[in-house]
């Protein structure tokens, strides 16, 4: 059987017999990993009552049926479970998080945001992170709140990595 390269989509061969199996089974896959939706990706053992479609990203260590196949897609269809190797960049929604996980190439990669900067409507409102900002120094005894309060800022960006320490 003929296979795409990237999700391994069985391809129909010239000739061959019951087509409509190999377009069903492509039809499935592509159901599955178009806007590919995850129940979660932290079980390591499958569900005992998964409902028909639904979809795991297989924990570390998994067990029994999922078995061998850690960080695959494991989707109940048909009375069993199918397993999908995952693409490098591919992404899915994780339903128990209520987030987006990308596939590095060897493990899933959930919670961060990678990018080079945020902008909203247009108007970056974060950049790459800058050098440090010293924390205030001298002054009269009088201004000692606002030197306090201006740490305190400070320790607070650089904690949110915002600021370089």
């Amino acid at each position: 059987m003929s296979l795409s390269p990237r999700h391994a989509f069985p391809f129909i061969l010239t000739n061959q017999s019951q087509k409509e199996v190999t377009h069903n089974e492509a039809l499935s896959r592509i159901d599955l990993l178009l806007h590919l939706h995850i129940e979660s990706a932290t079980q390591t053992d499958p569900p005992e009552n998964a409902n028909e479609g639904a979809a795991w990203i297989v924990g570390a260590g998994a067990l029994g049926a999922w078995a061998g196949h850690d960080n695959e897609i494991a989707q109940w269809l048909d009375g069993g479970w199918r397993f999908i190797a995952p693409v490098q960049g591919m992404r899915a929604w994780l339903a128990d998080r209520q987030f987006d996980t990308i596939y590095t190439g060897t493990l899933w990669r959930s919670g961060n945001v990678w990018a080079d900067s945020y902008s909203i409507w247009g108007q970056q409102v974060v950049g790459p992170r800058q050098g440090p900002v010293p924390d205030p120094v001298g002054g009269a005894v009088v201004d000692q709140e606002a030197r306090d309060s201006l740490s305190a800022l400070l320790a607070t960006l650089r904690n949110h990595g915002l600021i370089a320490t």
